[in-house]
């Protein structure tokens, strides 16, 4: 009798019935957790049975050594760093590409910036089950690699179309780290133990395009805008130089795959398989279904597809500040190129404050909450976004009506820290959670359905902000966006509490 069978039939009647949901949520999200790098019981029944030489199997990367598995998570956050800088680092240098290829409409100037974003909508939806049906190794690879010949590409672009279509491909490729690195954490790190990790890792998306305007600012205005891209071509090189000497394969069916192939050269058995491999589906067919798990996921999981809506949003909200900060702060306060750069310096602060809070209390508040029911849950994740989410709100109204009446240019600065806090605060636990509910075998497609929607709102919903403020002021535009993000603010209140029954209502096979 299976662990779920049992739990159903030791409990009686309808008072029960909630926890008995939880219950059949857990052991399945523990079920799909189980499969990739955990160990599981090994099935007596199937001598052929390739699996883990148990618990302590030092081949299996959940028992690396410390330093070798911290090594992986410094890896994968300093790759999605550097192709998060490159989002938003030509933002400062974009006026004078516009002037060099006479480009003349607001909507096309903002799209040479946010075109890389596009790249970092669709490249999921194919990156992530690649690196499930190959290894997570040959996809950092890659895409590092593309990376760094596109970045030359742009760099050297002779027009607008050249341009638009390198930066395109650079998106695309640059999404590689950000869709694996979250898998990679789940590869090497226990659920209880991720939350800092994912707080590390979460420097790419969050902190990158902070820092990318205020490193490129005085390199636009002291030399021009393709030093810029030939500064991140040098940077991201000399970290793929690293990643090739540093990185080795952390997926474990992968890993198992390769153990069962040596194992069947070696003694002759063509019986020997793992259970990721199954019978009578060719490596083609296999490939097909992995491709089909991202938008399986998003269209059949209400907890994918709305918590990565709420994610959408606010990180639209973030990109949309940051391509119209220079802006507002040369219009309202007279600010140089250069000085157009510290006005990020707000939203910076609050997204550093932020991650640092969120390492701090994550995996504490998540501990403490799960032991009211002595078992882990998923949803004690959410706990900081259901405080948290009211805070970008309230920074939206001080920013936007501090910058509309002239205050000192400081005051929207700290309202803008507000934001940026709030934003780390729902964007990393919704994505520790989604990795936390699915499991390390199908987590890179969770949090690539996630960054599919993440990255079509940080490409479209900036092409607004111009027309938004300059239709409302910056006063009445900006309340606009606190109130759409007052009615998200019910989410994570949903969520946390029937989270693990909606798991289990639409359940997702795989």
């Amino acid at each position: 009798m299976s662990p779920s069978t049992e739990s159903r039939h030791s409990k009686d009647g309808s008072a029960d019935l909630e926890k008995q949901d939880a219950d059949e949520a857990y052991q399945r999200s523990e079920e799909q957790k189980t499969p990739a790098n955990q160990d599981s019981s090994p099935d007596v029944q199937d001598p052929n049975l390739v699996d883990w030489e148990g618990p302590d199997d030092p081949t299996n990367p959940m028992n690396w050594p410390k330093s070798k598995r911290i090594g992986h998570v410094v890896m994968a956050s300093l790759t999605t760093l550097f192709a998060n800088i490159t989002s938003t680092a030509f933002a400062p240098a974009a006026s004078s590409l516009e002037a060099e290829f006479g480009v003349t409409n607001n909507t096309v100037a903002a799209f040479t910036v946010s075109i890389y974003l596009m790249g970092f909508a669709f490249g999921p939806l194919v990156i992530a089950p690649l690196s499930e049906h190959f290894g997570r190794l040959p996809i950092y690879r890659v895409c590092m690699v593309i990376t760094v010949g596109f970045l030359i590409g742009c760099a050297q672009a002779k027009n607008l179309g050249m341009f638009l279509v390198f930066r395109l491909i650079t998106g695309i490729a640059g999404s590689g780290p950000g869709t694996i690195g979250g898998g990679t954490i789940a590869d090497v790190m226990a659920p209880e133990n991720r939350g800092k990790a994912m707080g590390a890792f979460a420097m790419g998306p969050l902190m990158g395009p902070v820092l990318g305007p205020l490193i490129s600012g005085f390199v636009a205005q002291y030399l021009n805008w393709r030093w810029v891209f030939r500064i991140l071509c040098i940077a991201t090189g000399v970290i793929t130089i690293v990643l090739y000497c540093i990185m080795t394969e952390t997926y474990g069916p992968v890993l198992l795959k390769r153990k069962a192939a040596r194992l069947r050269k070696e003694t002759g058995n063509p019986d020997l398989h793992t259970r990721f491999e199954s019978s009578g589906v060719s490596p083609l067919a296999s490939l097909g279904m992995a491709l089909q798990r991202p938008s399986k996921m998003l269209i059949f999981s209400p907890i994918v597809l709305l918590l990565s809506l709420y994610c959408a949003f606010v990180f639209g909200l973030l990109i949309l500040l940051f391509t119209t900060f220079s802006s507002v702060y040369r219009k309202q306060y007279g600010f140089s190129v250069s000085m157009g750069g510290l006005s990020y310096l707000g939203l910076g602060m609050g997204l550093a404050v932020g991650l640092v809070c969120f390492g701090i209390l994550s995996d504490k508040v998540a501990k403490k909450d799960s032991a009211k029911s002595a078992e882990w849950k998923p949803e004690a994740r959410l706990l900081l976004m259901v405080w948290f989410a009211p805070v970008i709100p309230g920074g939206f109204f001080w920013y936007g009506w501090t910058s509309y009446y002239k205050v000192h240019w400081i005051l929207p600065i700290i309202g803008t820290s507000f934001i940026g806090m709030g934003a780390l605060m729902v964007m990393m636990p919704i994505q520790v959670y989604l990795v936390d509910a699915f499991g390390p075998r199908v987590a890179a497609s969770a949090l690539a359905a996630n960054t599919l929607l993440r990255s079509l709102a940080g490409c479209f919903l900036p092409l607004a902000g111009p027309s938004l403020y300059e239709a409302l002021g910056l006063g009445w535009g900006n309340t606009l966006l606190g109130f759409i993000a007052v009615g998200f603010t019910c989410l994570p209140i949903l969520f946390y509490k029937y989270g693990g029954r909606l798991r289990l209502k639409f359940p997702i096979t795989f």
